[in-house]
């Protein structure tokens, strides 16, 4: 699975549970909050996308994620593992 392919997923999510999204302007350098996600939606996002992948993160590794390219990253290592 390629980068770009785990930001579709997690876009797809942020779709999912933040209203009146349009998918092409959501950009990766982004973070949920600029999108106006509370904190209870990025747990959803987060949970769900990594429910599709099929990968588990512990919530203290996120911590430091800030964007949704970096919340990529982070899959990515999982994925890669």
């Amino acid at each position: 699975m390629t980068r770009d392919e785990v930001v579709e997923v997690i876009k797809r999510n942020i779709l999912d549970n933040l209203e009146d999204l349009d998918e092409n302007n959501i950009d990766p350098d982004k973070s949920m909050k600029d999108y106006g996600a509370n904190s209870l939606d990025i747990i959803e996002v987060v949970s769900c996308s990594m429910r599709e992948l099929n990968i588990k993160i512990p919530r203290t590794e996120l911590a430091d994620v800030k964007t949704i390219g970096q919340l990529a990253d982070k899959f990515m290592e999982q994925i890669g593992k």
